[in-house]
């Protein structure tokens, strides 16, 4: 039977069954219809599935553990995480897993997120561009992909219910894109809604959240399911969108949705809609499922590693890295021999890691190792240190290994700080002042404040990269590969300098995203302030030259593309890889509501190139690229005039800035009275002509009158700015009333 055919054939109470979960893992089977289960798992960055046999459902087998969506992100590589994707859907159906929970695309609103390490930026075009590449890959191999959590879940304080208030444009400008690319660029099989409320709703009963944007808007094809116990009034979920409950509900919701259908609250219509969509998912996952694959340990392994060479982020270098073979290297602090590669909670993988001790070991390196601090607590040991610091002291480098502990940042909670544990400060610091070639790798989820940066010599980030952290460690660390990883989202000098530091995490009811659309490197640009490492930021052990930037034409139609070029050359002695980044500056001076963002990224490319190599790497732009969200049309919308294209290493790194200028001939809806600035009126084309030619003869009439020169031309122009034409009446008289009331008419009529 087809899909039409089975669900003409169920019972009711078979299709409200099938709406919920049998089990925590488990969809629920109609035997007598040929209906089998699927079986989901979590798997952002790593399979954990659990063991058959086993009743914990924490219980999982062994898998390997990729980046995480922090250390993956570093990269800047679709392409990355596709290839990241593919071995997690291999492993998947290998191990009889139909669907993946991931990717996680929420955005980076605050380092204090207890979960920042499992998301991907603070930026919606980078995150969306690298789910697409993660749906991509495990979708080829015939699992499902489960985006996550939709949307505005962006802190685990009081998660289950915190009412996340965003302003329309804040929420299609920054909140809902990455979601918005994955699922037109992918197409996910599933869509997993979040757990707070939205605006007043909750997700998971939010029709205008899953049905009107992404179905209607957006196109998804999949079908919509909870997060575990994320369902609020199960009837308003399914007439909403929400159409499979996890992990189910023993029955009780099953019932409630009976109950609605025969007393004619629910129409079947829309039960036998919700149905449809999740069977037309079990039963592609089911056929798929027959293919085999093989879950190969040792080839994902060697991928892991690559992958976690590849988001490596070279903070600071003085000139301590690469270390040399021959020197005698102290390698400090227990994450060298214990290191953290993976965040806490549902996402935790069970494996086991190649620390940089046995890398280093493995790879015959000449290195002391001394404990300094333990990687789970923040413990001083004035013993330890003194030995730490005399190491140091007597060698020709010093390495640091450091990071937060798990029990700093774990799903369920959010940090209280953004410091690493006390003991490790303190450590580095000392350590910095006896040894001029002192190195900090970092292993964590998010940014932490480095008081000691301006101390040391190098700085390498590896997040948390994943079980091949060790190897990848140990190759940048020793100049075997390239560090090429680049920050996907600022690391602030402290964290009162952060966008929401005064409205996170709100106050337990209410989360107020009041700083709008200035998330991440959008605040500290607009406010000109300094960073500890700008966004998009990551060094080299080579060097790149960009030259030739250049549009195939220099003006853009309204319903047109631009494509810009530039010439990257690797100026250095070895390999490596630069991250391309292309951000767009609005510069037509067009007043916008909320206001306008110094520059938004939209596009990258990362290009490797051998010693003295050049490539030409092009980026094709479309008017959406110019775009911002304007609620007053409820649309994209790109004022037409005068853009900057700006190309660079870095957000805050540009290394070529052209001019585009944009025909379109949109115009947002402008509402004219006798109490709209003068200002306003002059700064749309529309309305700017008419204005002009009455300041002119008022400012004719004030020179006839004696009155030029009352007031400095800047001080004239900015009272015009701000006058109305009640106010001219108001001073004017009757007299002023019969001139202004046509001309008010007369720019009326200009919009209609």
């Amino acid at each position: 039977m087809n899909v039409q055919e089975l669900v003409a054939a169920l019972t009711l109470e078979e299709k409200a069954g099938l709406c919920s979960g049998a089990d925590f893992w488990h969809t629920k089977a109609v035997a007598r219809l040929g209906i089998p289960a699927i079986k989901v798992s979590d798997g952002p960055h790593g399979l954990r599935t659990q063991k058959e046999g086993s009743d914990n459902p924490n219980d999982s087998i062994g898998a390997v553990c990729f980046p995480a969506g922090c250390a993956a992100a570093a990269s800047f590589d679709p392409a990355l995480t596709r290839r990241m994707g593919a071995a997690l859907g291999r492993e998947a159906r290998a191990s009889g897993v139909q669907v993946l929970l991931g990717p996680a695309v929420n955005i980076k609103r605050s380092p204090l997120c207890g979960r920042n390490f499992e998301y991907y930026s603070e930026d919606p075009y980078l995150a969306g561009e690298l789910a697409a590449g993660f749906i991509q890959g495990v979708q080829s191999e015939g699992v499902g992909t489960i985006i996550k959590h939709f949307a505005a879940n962006d802190q685990e304080t009081r998660r289950l219910s915190v009412n996340s208030r965003i302003d329309e444009r804040t929420l299609h400008e920054i909140y809902l894109p990455a979601f918005e690319t994955a699922v037109k660029k992918a197409q996910p099989w599933t869509v997993m809604c979040s757990y707070n409320r939205l605006n007043g709703d909750y997700a998971s009963e939010n029709k205008p959240l899953l049905t009107d944007i992404l179905r209607d808007d957006w196109g998804f094809e999949g079908f919509v399911m909870s997060d575990w116990g994320a369902v609020n009034d199960r009837v308003k979920g399914v007439a909403a969108g929400l159409e499979l409950e996890m992990p189910g509900s023993g029955g009780v919701n099953d019932r409630k949705l009976v109950a609605a259908v025969q007393n004619g609250t629910l129409d079947e219509a829309v039960l036998d809609k919700a149905v449809t969509r999740i069977l037309n998912i079990i039963l592609r996952a089911a056929d798929l499922a027959k293919t085999p694959a093989v879950f190969d340990r040792t080839a994902d392994h060697a991928l892991a590693v690559e992958l976690a060479k590849q988001s490596g982020v070279l903070l600071r270098n003085l000139g301590a890295l690469p270390l040399r073979k021959g020197q005698k290297v102290a390698y400090i602090g227990a994450f060298a021999d214990l290191p953290r590669y993976q965040g806490g909670g549902s996402s935790h993988v069970n494996t086991t890691a190649v620390s940089a001790m046995d890398a280093a070991i493995l790879n015959g390196r000449k290195v002391e190792y001394i404990e300094g601090f333990p990687a789970d607590r923040d413990q001083r040991d004035e013993a330890e240190f003194l030995r730490a610091v005399n190491a140091a002291e007597a060698a020709d480098v010093a390495v640091i290994f450091a990071g937060l502990p798990e029990s700093f940042e774990s799903e369920g909670g959010d940090r209280r700080h953004m410091r690493l544990p006390d003991c490790q400060n303190n450590l580095i610091a000392r350590v910095a002042a006896v040894q001029k070639n002192t190195v900090v790798v970092l292993h964590t989820g998010s940014p932490v404040e480095c008081p000691w940066a301006d101390d040391v010599s190098s700085v390498l980030c590896m997040y948390l990269a994943g079980e091949g952290v060790g190897e990848a460690t140990d190759a940048l660390l020793w100049g075997d590969a390239d560090p090429c990883g680049r920050l996907p989202e600022t690391w602030p000098l402290r964290l009162e300098d952060t966008p929401c530091y005064l409205d996170f995490p709100g106050d337990g009811v209410t989360a107020d995203y009041r700083e709008g659309v200035y998330v991440g490197y959008r605040w500290y640009d607009a406010r000109k302030m300094p960073v500890r490492w700008p966004f998009g930021h990551g060094l080299s052990y080579t060097g790149y030259v960009y030259r030739g930037a250049e549009f195939d034409t220099d003006e853009m139609a309204a319903d047109g593309t631009v494509t810009v070029r530039v010439t990257v050359k690797n100026s250095g002695a070895m390999q490596g890889a630069e991250v391309v980044q292309l951000y767009v500056a609005d510069m037509t001076g067009a007043p916008v509501a909320g206001g306008r963002v110094p520059q938004a990224l939209r596009g990258f490319q990362k290009v490797d190139l051998q010693p003295g190599e050049e490539k030409v790497v092009a980026f094709t732009l479309t008017p959406r690229d110019l775009s911002r969200y304007s609620a007053e049309i409820h649309d994209w919308y790109a004022a037409p005039g005068k853009y900057e294209i700006r190309i660079g290493h870095s957000s805050r790194d540009i290394r070529a800035v052209l001019t585009l200028h944009y025909a379109g001939t949109r115009l947002l809806p402008l509402h004219i009275d006798e109490t709209t600035p003068l200002g306003i009126l002059l700064a749309d084309p529309r309305t700017a002509p008419v204005v002009q030619r009455l300041l002119s003869e008022e400012a004719a009439a004030m020179s006839n009158g004696g009155g030029e020169g009352l007031m400095p031309p800047e001080a004239l122009a900015q009272m015009f700015d701000g006058l109305t034409m009640r106010n001219m009446i108001n001073f004017g008289g009757p007299e002023a009333e019969a001139k202004l009331l046509p001309v008010l008419e007369e720019i009326k009529k200009a919009v209609e």
